[in-house]
């Protein structure tokens, strides 16, 4: 112990043996961990501007539905359907407390509800069906966004687990949510007599991904412990420092609530004694020195007695949610104290009390990537714009959530819409956008995350005898069937060895698909490079406010595309940023323009991140959004976004994009409409042969469901401008020999199910696509007329070619021909052919 304290006083990181031992401090030992605690504190306070402050937000609290799939044994909130005269508040009920609590004052509304109850009760399901909601979070968005527009209030959503997709639906309608982690224990949720027995939703696993994906889509976020519910001392800790690790990690934890277990008649806990009033302050005063300076902490102040004194000596600095109003309907027995006690209480202790906003000020200042525009403007209406607190003496007013779809529309091309020509003579501004230092995370984290899943991995294998499988796996036209153990060996071959690799995939390549060279006539239309998804490979992303920045109109979109058409192009192929003012339609009308300017152009757009964008912002369906976006002329989706299809390697490469399983329901989804799509994957930064075999594995099995995918395309990682290069923690991208090995192991590997596999001539210049073409590739890609994306990354090989330079590409390689083809191989007319070979590569817009 005293050694713990001493190493607490002097400011030494603590380990978890260490913050063990201080939770069992008592008495003068107490006294001296709180002290220390207090210190971090208020270093944290003096380092914030405020000094001296602790804060509450003063807030209504509305229950929308007591119903819950989950059974915690401690718990009088949830209740069963025969218990209640309403499943769920009405929107009237929910606009009348909304609307006294905004009398009083109040600038928060807390939406607490059961996880999913419709999951469990019927009754549930069909109240949702009747009111015209598909689930439970439908409900809360449609309610949050009542209660903006009605009064102003903030909401503070709680609705328990969410998925990653269900986060981005909900956070153009709250500025902060929030889920309590309670614990990390799997025992207490395993065992028939732990408190989390029979509640899904009380998975650690699955309640720590919610805080990881909450960081990643940039979503400030409540979360805490919950103590005395039968967790050890060392099973706290453990809680405690994964809480550390994702708010390190995203930056995105506003606040931890050290709450106390306090018993409830008529639960399968009223027996159990309530945490004692010592160990919340030592479990606060700890949490305090792991969490660090920088980390909200609050208790809540209706479960402490009136022990005000003891826990802001233990390192609080924020006494939470306080309602005028409404009970704490989670502890009924509790009532809040008043505010005026609040203050005095803080007083008395040399704390000022300060009224704060649901979401708390760094947020506030920082605006995005953390506040949606369309909520932005009702937390700037009541913050104070010096120190994002609430602003004092304002009354919340009602705001229009959202601006109509249409004023999109009518806005003129902004920024550096010369880009796409710009990069190939002065260049990109700066090999960096401005916020490099924190739209990514902690690089620190990140490093150690790469050390532990991306180590390369030696393999003792005999690749001869790997070879022999693969050639009987292709005879039985199964690549598939080809083992991981004899696949990782061949992803291994090196000199004579690879060299046998790639004849076998030329071999194959020449059997399926013949000697002919294919290639499309298209332009790229990256429409916006503006987005805040905080993708660490990306280069070509920007701040709106970045010298780079552009956003193109929805005239200029359309003229691009006539261009294109006047060229020979058959297809546009347009991708953007997930700028935050574009509205979820705006693909929609992306699309119809396109069509309407150029009938017969095929419209090849919108990755699955985008298609994911939309569906949250308009609130539709995958399925529905997908549908719609056919409707308006979509005809294929590139299968961009993918990365790497392993959640592992993902979250090193992005901070915020969409994971694996739903990159696959997108695909999945669009294939089952009718809507084909390309296969990538991009290689070459912080994965190793085992992450592409994954891949190649999903795209397989997905090829057998749908048998959608057009073509696998490899991507070389571009690492020049790349943040995660810049940063020291991927490498500069692949080798010759891994593009070979991938690019000759896709033909492999997706033999029988993916006929073409296509090599970019943008990132491996002429040299190395002709390596490429004599190990399995059959496909040059297009002529592009445009290309952004991988030269602002740092590509040196220009952004255009000529249908003449691509057959050039093709001469030097004897028996071999060249075909233009369509989006999805076909033949096209002479008359676009004809088109095609008279483009020079000088675009007439710019031939002055």
């Amino acid at each position: 112990m005293r050694r713990a304290l001493r190493r607490a006083r002097d400011g030494v990181a603590l380990d978890a043996t260490e913050a063990e031992i201080l939770l069992t401090a008592r008495g003068s030992d107490l006294d001296d961990l709180l002290t220390s605690a207090a210190r971090v504190r208020d270093q944290g306070l003096a380092a914030a501007g405020r000094p001296g402050v602790v804060t509450y937000s003063r807030k209504v609290f509305i229950p929308l539905t007591r119903l819950c799939r989950d059974r915690c044994h401690y718990c009088t909130f949830a209740t069963t359907p025969n218990r209640l005269e309403s499943l769920y508040l009405t929107p009237d009920e929910v606009l009348a407390i909304a609307q006294q609590g905004a009398a009083l004052g109040c600038k928060e509304a807390l939406f607490t509800l059961g996880d999913r109850p419709e999951e469990r009760w019927p009754q549930a399901r069909e109240w949702l069906d009747a009111h015209g909601y598909d689930s439970t979070l439908a409900y809360v968005r449609a309610m949050a966004i009542l209660v903006l527009e009605r009064t102003g209030l903030l909401p503070h959503l709680n609705p328990g687990v969410m998925s990653w997709a269900e986060l981005q639906r909900l956070k153009p309608v709250a500025p902060s949510m929030g889920m309590m982690l309670e614990t990390t224990s799997r025992r207490l949720y395993e065992d028939p007599h732990g408190a989390h027995y029979g509640s899904p939703d009380k998975d650690p696993a699955v309640r720590l991904r919610v805080l990881e994906d909450a960081g990643r889509s940039n979503v400030p976020f409540t979360t805490g412990i919950l103590i005395g519910i039968g967790e050890t001392l060392a099973e706290r800790v453990e809680s405690i420092f994964a809480i550390r690790k994702v708010a390190r990690a995203y930056n995105g934890v506003q606040e931890v609530i050290v709450q106390n277990f306090r018993a409830k008649p008529d639960t399968a806990m009223a027996r159990m004694a309530d945490a004692e009033i010592d160990d919340l302050a030592a479990t606060v005063a700890v949490s305090r020195l792991l969490l660090g300076p920088s980390v909200r902490i609050q208790a809540p102040p209706n479960l402490i007695g009136e022990e005000y004194a003891l826990l802001l000596r233990a390192g609080i600095d924020d006494w939470g949610g306080v309602s005028p109003l409404t009970p704490d309907h989670v502890n009924p027995e509790r009532p809040w104290p008043q505010i005026d006690e609040l203050a005095a209480h803080s007083a008395e202790n040399g704390f000022r009390l300060v009224e704060r906003l649901t979401v708390y000020p760094p947020y506030v200042r920082a605006g995005e990537p953390w506040l949606d525009p369309r909520i932005l403007p009702h937390v700037t209406a009541l913050a104070d714009p010096a120190t994002g607190l609430a602003r004092e003496g304002v009354e919340p007013q009602g705001i229009a959530w959202q601006v109509p779809d249409d004023a999109w529309r009518a806005e003129l091309s902004v920024g550096r819409i010369d880009l796409h020509t710009a990069i190939d003579t002065s260049g990109r501004t700066s090999d960096r956008r401005a916020d490099f230092d924190s739209v990514y995370g902690d690089w620190d984290a990140v490093r150690a995350e790469v050390a532990r899943t991306s180590a390369p991995v030696r393999l003792d294998a005999d690749v001869a005898a790997a070879l022999r499988a693969a050639e009987r796996a292709v005879q039985d036209n199964n690549g598939v069937g080809l083992s991981d153990a004899d696949a990782l060996a061949l992803l291994h071959a090196d000199g004579a060895e690879l060299d046998a690799v790639a004849a076998l995939a030329d071999d194959l390549r020449r059997d399926v698909v013949g000697d002919e060279v294919t290639y499309i006539v298209n332009r790229n239309i990256n429409f916006t490079n503006v987005c805040y998804t905080g993708c660490r490979f990306c280069a070509f992303a920007q701040r709106r406010t970045d010298a780079d920045a552009y956003t193109l109109s929805l005239d200029e979109i359309g003229r691009r595309a006539e261009e294109a058409w006047a060229l020979g192009a058959t297809e546009v192929c347009m991708q953007g940023g997930i700028h935050p003012d574009l509205p979820g339609t705006a693909y929609f009308d992306i699309a119809a323009e396109v069509k309407r300017r150029t009938p017969d152009m095929h419209v090849h757009a919108f990755s699955p991140m985008e298609v994911v964008n939309g569906a949250a912002r308009t609130g539709l369906s995958i399925r529905d959004w997908l549908a719609k976006a056919k409707e308006s002329g979509l005809g294929t989706i590139p299968g961009t976004a993918a990365e790497i299809l392993d959640d592992d390697v993902r979250w090193l490469l992005t901070k915020g994009k969409l994971p694996a399983s739903t990159w696959i329901e997108v695909v999945t989804t669009a294939h089952e409409l009718g809507i084909r799509s390309s296969s990538t994957m991009m290689y070459g930064h912080v994965d190793n042969p085992a992450h592409w075999l994954g891949h190649f594995r999903t795209l397989a099995r997905i090829q057998d469901r749908t048998g959608g995918f057009t073509e696998f395309v490899g991507l070389p990682f571009i690492h020049t401008n790349a943040p995660i290069y810049l940063a020291g923690v991927a490498r500069p991208g692949p080798t010759m020999r891994e593009n070979r090995v991938v690019h000759a192991m896709a033909r492999i590997l997706l033999h029988g199910r993916i006929d073409n596999i296509q090599c970019s001539w943008v990132k491996l210049g002429i040299d190395g696509s002709r390596v490429l073409l004599r190990g399995g590739v059959n496909d040059l890609g297009g002529t592009l007329m445009e290309e952004t994306i991988s030269r602002m990354a740092g590509s040196q090989h220009g952004s255009a070619k000529t249908v003449a330079q691509l057959e050039e590409i093709v001469s030097a390689l004897p028996g071999r021909t060249v075909r233009q083809r369509d989006t999805t191989y076909g033949p096209v007319s002479e008359e676009r052919h004809a088109a095609a070979r008279a483009y020079t590569g000088v675009l007439p817009s710019l031939a002055g």
